[in-house]
């Protein structure tokens, strides 16, 4: 585990950005504007989907994807100049929040300044081609970092962007090597000595296939070395599969649990809902009280929490990466509700804590338990929107809802739920 993580990372809200789709104009200057609302939901960081320029050639869609990077030192001048990038990242500033950007560091595009200037960078086909060894990234080139020049080159562009930012979300990061990562590290502290690290791990199913076709794949646990926060795609397929009725939902319960068991004591997971590459999560669920209830369970979860800009408003649509596409800021307004969970989780869950769940598969209901030596929480979810009966650890008496402020009374160790999220503190 990198040995300099902060703790209170788990208890941050990251909320992502496609400068592309945020406005109407897809500019930094009109995104700027939005970053007070931004930081009243309770917002600490701010992610920028990547902000470089995305190549021509081989493109997907009319506008291409922004994973399929031209030049890892300049800015897309469809969003902006470099000076209005450097301006967007001191408004973040002055408003109190950090600023992090996505750095795709496996692949260009196939027109990028490093095709045309560093080929010897470059994993190449047989014949001598350039080449990308997944077959649906048909937009790029991958890197090769057998090359120590390359990691020099990549390195320094790190340290350049370091200057502004305060960190960096790592595209596909498990493809690239750990200890190229752990060497950035070091490099990028003596500009921003406190930078925040965030791995896009891939889903385990992604880790065997890159494995069988020889790729070097890094495990979460090995990431963990060089990163302060991963992705929970380790465990995400089991959601997916419950969410496609294809498993009941105590497995992905078991395997958050696992997470506990086989992390190091500070590891940090991202926990979202949605995001760029997800569905979003009113498109799975219209109900606001079932909603409700999955936004309470994300934030009771051990880890940082991600939100996807229009998740607030409750937004059906999943962006194109690959058109314009704006967000829908029209939709049922749940910022107030996100607000209280962020308050709740800053004021009482311990950054040190521990976690614990279990499923009950005939109701829906999660009952949830987070601590330490000093704190116990209590939550009780109503995952598929129906009323029961939980049993909870928790001694008997009357307690009071940290959510709604009700009375709830414990009997027997057993809580009635009529719907709504229940979230206890205990000790």
């Amino acid at each position: 585990m990198a040995q300099n993580t902060d703790l209170r990372l788990r208890n941050a809200v990251i909320y992502s950005i496609y400068i592309r789709n945020h406005t109407k104009e897809g500019t930094f200057h009109a995104a700027e504007a939005d970053l007070p609302r931004i930081k009243a939901l309770g917002t600490d960081i701010v992610w920028l989907m990547p902000v470089h320029p995305i190549g021509v050639l081989g493109r997907k869609g009319s506008l291409g994807c922004p994973y399929a990077n031209r030049d890892y030192r300049s800015v897309n001048p469809e969003y902006g100049t470099l000076e209005d990038f450097i301006h967007f990242v001191d408004a973040v500033h002055a408003l109190g929040m950090r600023c992090m950007i996505d750095v795709v560091y496996n692949h260009t595009s196939k027109d990028s300044v490093l095709c045309a200037e560093h080929p010897e960078f470059f994993y190449h086909n047989p014949d001598g081609s350039f080449g990308n060894r997944l077959g649906d990234w048909s937009d790029v080139n991958d890197l090769d970092y057998g090359n120590p020049d390359l990691w020099d080159y990549q390195i320094e562009s790190l340290r350049y962007w370091a200057q502004w930012v305060d960190g960096f979300r790592c595209d596909v990061a498990s493809l690239v090597p750990v200890a190229f990562w752990q060497k950035a590290r070091a490099a990028v502290a003596e500009v921003r000595p406190d930078c925040i690290w965030l791995a896009e791990s891939v889903h385990a199913s992604f880790n065997r296939e890159a494995r069988r076709m020889g790729l070097p794949a890094a495990t979460d646990a090995e990431a963990y070395a060089a990163f302060d926060l991963e992705y929970d795609y380790d465990i995400r397929e089991a959601l997916d599969r419950y969410w496609a009725g294809k498993a009941p939902l105590s497995t992905y319960i078991e395997l958050l649990n696992q997470q506990e068991a086989v992390y190091p004591t500070n590891y940090i997971k991202l926990r979202c809902l949605e995001n760029h590459d997800q569905p979003r999560i009113a498109s799975r669920y219209q109900d606001p009280v079932t909603l409700r209830n999955w936004n309470a369970f994300l934030f009771f979860q051990k880890g940082a929490t991600l939100l996807y800009a229009g998740e607030e408003r409750c937004d059906t649509n999943q962006p194109s990466l690959f058109e314009k596409d704006p967000v829908n800021w029209d939709g049922p307004d749940i910022s107030e509700e996100l607000r209280q969970l962020i308050r709740l989780k800053k004021t009482w869950f311990p950054a040190d804590g521990w976690f614990d769940a279990k499923a009950d598969d005939r109701t829906g209901l999660v009952t949830a338990s987070f601590g330490n030596a000093d704190t116990e929480l209590l939550g009780v979810f109503s995952l598929e929107g129906k009323n029961g009966i939980a049993v909870v650890p928790a001694k008997d008496g009357d307690y009071r809802d940290l959510w709604s402020g009700a009375p709830v009374p414990v009997r027997a160790n057993r809580v009635v739920c009529t719907g709504e999220p229940i979230l206890l503190k205990l000790k």
